[in-house]
């Protein structure tokens, strides 16, 4: 199968890590002696999953580090096949094709101190920023929920960590009684000091409960990844609209039960899309007229003001210009 990875390197599996039941980790290596490209703290790679095409992973290791990259991927039986196909037919020793790092879920330089809230296989992210935040001497804190102990990724390098006194645990099946296993969600985001920016990542539960706790912070200090995302249906009441290429003046009809990014592809015109959920950003593009129906999970509202995520956006108007 030919997967379009925009920018394709070959890696080597070197060490697969069982880290629970459920999540693995995968270290991955050149094949010479050249440096992988650089990354920073938030950044993920697409992997191409054989039969399954190309999913987003986050990179977990430190981004100093230049000769491997470390994904954590969670075994997700009702998923798409990818986790599993790397779960099952990967082994140490293969190949595999990934693109370079990309990063919609970066640090924020000016803040005074980062919060960072990783539910179940969130935490990969995560682990880049804080051993980030640590080498940078920043002040920051990193709260881990998990099911229960058992399933904490990664669980040994945290312990181990020289930051590990910056990591508060909240376990579901700890007693009410246990405080230190249990986190108060409301009580931390209220004792945060100005200037804290907040990190969140992890299923979407997780993610519409500390939204919900954090819905009085300002938008530009909250930034959210999602891992995955409910799919994107199309409703009864979605209508054909047009969509035209500003340089061009080109114009197509996107029908009732298409997508903007797959009737752009499918006439020539060459734009990126990844995971075609609206989770990893790829299709993101500038618009310039028009009022479109957002229905992505990683525009910020103020980015929805001029950006539109192709795989998964409708339009409210008839007609919506794109800046390409």
């Amino acid at each position: 199968m030919s997967v379009d990875l925009h920018t394709p390197l070959s890696v080597r599996v070197s060490v697969i890590t069982r880290q629970t039941d459920e999540i693995s980790s995968f270290e991955l290596t050149p094949l010479t002696d050249v440096a992988l490209p650089p990354f920073t703290a938030g950044a993920h790679i697409d992997v191409a999953t054989g039969l399954h095409g190309v999913r987003q992973y986050s990179l977990c290791n430190a981004p100093s580090e230049r000769q491997r990259y470390v994904l954590g991927v969670k075994r997700e039986n009702p998923g798409r096949g990818g986790s599993r196909w790397l779960h099952e037919q990967v082994k140490a020793g293969d190949v595999l094709q990934i693109s370079a790092p990309r990063n919609n879920f970066a640090l924020t330089a000016d803040a005074t101190a980062h919060l960072l809230l990783a539910g179940g296989i969130g935490l990969t992210p995560m682990l880049a920023m804080a051993r980030a935040l640590w080498q940078d001497g920043k002040d920051f804190l990193l709260c881990c929920f998990a099911r229960s102990p058992d399933h904490l990724a990664f669980a040994a390098q945290l312990r181990e960590a020289p930051w590990r006194d910056r990591i508060r645990y909240h376990f579901d099946n700890a007693g009410i009684d246990d405080v230190q296993a249990r986190i108060d969600l409301t009580a931390l985001l209220a004792a945060a000091t100005p200037g804290t920016h907040l990190y969140m990542c992890g299923p979407q539960g997780f993610m519409d409960a500390v939204r919900a706790a954090a819905s009085a912070w300002p938008e530009e200090q909250v930034h959210l990844e999602y891992f995955s995302a409910a799919a994107v249906l199309h409703e009864d009441g979605d209508r054909p609209f047009e969509v035209s290429i500003a340089s061009s003046g080109q114009v197509f009809t996107v029908g009732s039960s298409d997508s903007i990014a797959q009737v752009l592809l499918d006439n020539g015109i060459d734009i990126l899309t990844s995971c075609e959920q609206g989770v990893c950003g790829t299709c993101v593009t500038p618009y310039l007229e028009g009022l479109p129906e957002h229905r992505d999970y990683c525009l910020s509202k103020k980015e929805r003001d001029s950006k539109v995520a192709l795989c998964c956006a409708r339009s409210r108007t008839g007609r919506l210009v794109l800046d390409l």
